[in-house]
């Protein structure tokens, strides 16, 4: 049996004693109370780990000691001892929450199995509460790092939408921004953090079974079914279901997703019953432009809009050059735990390559950066000669005439000139979109976010 601490609650000293002495040869700690208000005070400092409480005693009765015992933690595992005849009081404390009942007089070998089990129990709950808690702190918004106005901005409204209602959610960004780290900051951070979040990487799934997938099938579907398995979408029941690069989902299937979007049921593939699901859909693409998959007949339109409800778009990190430095050191921190180092900080010569890289694999291409030099160097700052040879030989190509200027002693604003800029762009192309974003060298997603910012998009 699992050693653990045990408290006994019986007004009858002779069950108290013989019971605690065969449990302390089974290697477990024990705690006794003659009273329900005596074992209150026990459990609340000493925190036992099973509580085995009878149901009549003089005074607080067991029933009413159980309620001040689940008050004081909801997951308190309590095996009720109960005198025979008197199994109706022992089915209504089940139903109030205890975890099990002996009737006496008892078997000590019969006891010893229920509390192994029970001890059993409450060490996976401890476990479960321990990866649940580590997974809320690892997903918290406060490790999605963005100094930038764009990354504030997107983590303000992915923090609303984890706590609204919604159950579509779409996140937008080139790889690596950080989509997967938002989608789970926002499951983990909802009222359905404590239930599933089940991950599909659309692109990882042949295109014949990602229905079948998705949406589980019945005995007989298909040559290969043999017996009926239950789709992903019912795994996630009450929680959240993550469908990465969600662009590349086949036509048939995206009718069917739409389905379970907008009626909350689907069918199983060679089913004709109707499953209920209530799941949160988080969709990411790191396509450029969604629509565009629209226009050319490749993705729904109805299911672009169903899902764009609530739309998250992350920046590439070339366009938020002020995220480039906290995130470095963020990975810094990170990694020196990982690694046992002690890297205090990044040169003035490191702090200005980083600034002036591309990053065109974006936040996870700079961690890639930091951790090999974590791996291969010994040092206590991160210089220069630290860097790949990508980032220490890149130059910012410009055209001459088109990209330099003196800047006035005066100085200027770098919003107005932004602003001019995207103005300018967009009138060269009589308002096209899609060249303006290619004259400016970002993409459509990212012109337009600007655009909203500085009010152009009705002009």
């Amino acid at each position: 049996m699992i050693a653990g601490k045990i408290l006994i609650i019986d007004d009858e000293a002779f069950i108290t004693k013989s019971l605690g002495r065969h449990l302390d040869k089974e290697g477990c700690e024990v705690f006794t109370a003659e009273s329900g208000e005596g074992g209150i005070e026990i459990f609340k400092t000493d925190s036992p780990d099973i509580v085995l409480l009878d149901l009549n005693m003089p005074g607080m009765g067991g029933i009413d000691t159980l309620r001040e015992l689940r008050k004081l933690n909801n997951d308190a595992i309590v095996i009720i001892i109960t005198a025979h005849g008197d199994i109706e009081t022992a089915v209504s404390a089940i139903k109030l929450g205890a975890y099990d009942f002996v009737e006496k007089p008892f078997e000590l070998d019969r006891i010893t199995v229920v509390i192994g089990k029970a001890l059993e129990t409450a060490h996976l709950k401890r476990e479960v509460n321990y990866l649940r808690e580590e997974k809320y702190d690892t997903y918290n918004f406060h490790n999605i790092v963005g100094e930038s106005s764009g990354m504030k901005e997107s983590i303000t409204l992915a923090k609303k939408v984890a706590s609204s209602d919604a159950n579509t959610i779409l996140i937008q960004g080139e790889s690596g921004t950080g989509k997967s780290l938002m989608a789970r900051a926002i499951h983990y951070n909802s009222p359905r953090a404590s239930e599933p979040f089940v991950e599909v990487t659309c692109t990882a799934i042949p295109e014949a079974l990602i229905e079948s997938e998705l949406f589980g099938h019945e005995r007989g579907a298909f040559t290969d079914a043999k017996a009926a398995k239950k789709g992903l979408f019912e795994f996630a029941g009450g929680g959240t279901i993550y469908l990465d690069e969600i662009g590349d989902i086949k036509m048939s299937t995206q009718a069917k997703l739409l389905r379970a979007l907008e009626e909350k049921t689907f069918k199983r593939v060679g089913g004709l019953r109707d499953i209920k699901v209530n799941v949160r859909i988080i969709a990411t693409t790191n396509k450029a432009d969604l629509e565009n998959a629209v226009r050319e007949g490749l993705f729904r339109a109805d299911l672009y809009y169903r899902l764009k409800v609530l739309p998250i778009y992350i920046l590439p990190l070339r366009e938020r050059k002020e995220d480039i430095i906290p995130l470095a050191m963020h990975h810094i921190e990170r990694f020196n735990k990982e690694f046992n180092k002690n890297i205090s900080g990044i040169s003035p010569e490191a702090h200005q390559l980083l600034l002036n890289y591309s990053w065109h694999g974006n936040a996870r291409e700079l961690r890639n950066v930091i951790e090999r030099i974590f791996i291969l160097e010994n040092t206590d700052i991160i210089r220069a000669e630290h860097l790949p040879p990508e980032v220490l030989s890149y130059t910012t190509e410009a055209s001459p005439g088109n990209g330099s200027f003196d800047l006035p002693t005066h100085g200027l604003s770098l919003k107005d000139v932004e602003r001019k800029l995207i103005s300018q762009a967009l009138e060269k192309v009589e308002g096209n979109q899609t060249k303006a974003s290619k004259l400016l060298g970002i993409s459509r997603d990212a012109l337009r976010y600007k655009m909203q910012k500085f009010g152009l998009l009705q002009s």
